[in-house]
Parts: C-alpha cells; structure tokens; sequence
C-alpha cells in the first residue's frame, strides 16, 4: 500500500503507479493535463515512464477551454 498526496488531498493505492496508469484509474485519459511530480513537471512523453510511488506529491491541472 502507498499514499499519494494528489493536488492537497491524500489517495491510498494498492501499489505505485506509472503516472499514465495514475490519470487512468483517477479517469483523466484523454484529457489535456498537466502532471508535476515533487516540484518537477512530468513531460506527456514521460507519463508511461515515470512512477508514482509512496509519498510523492503530485499536482495535476486539467486545461479547460472555453470563451
């Protein structure tokens, strides 16, 4: 079991997670997102890559258009 801290808030999950993996079970796929790890902006082309595990603290902004 691990914790997340995601945007202020604490998630457990079962194990750590690709960040893909993350936006899929928090049901982001296919949204324009931005994901910053630990102060570090994760790029899109890192997503599958790079993974979340116990303690890190992740911001995610989803972009929203409108006019």
């Amino acid at each position: 079991m691990i914790t997340l801290r995601i945007n202020g808030e604490t998630h457990p999950f079962p194990a750590p997670l690709s960040i893909t993996d993350l936006l899929t079970v928090l049901d982001l796929t296919g949204k324009r997102v931005a994901v910053e790890k630990n102060g570090e902006i994760v790029p899109k082309s890192q997503h599958a890559q790079v993974m979340a595990g116990d303690g890190d603290h992740l911001e995610i902004v989803v972009a929203v258009g409108g006019g």
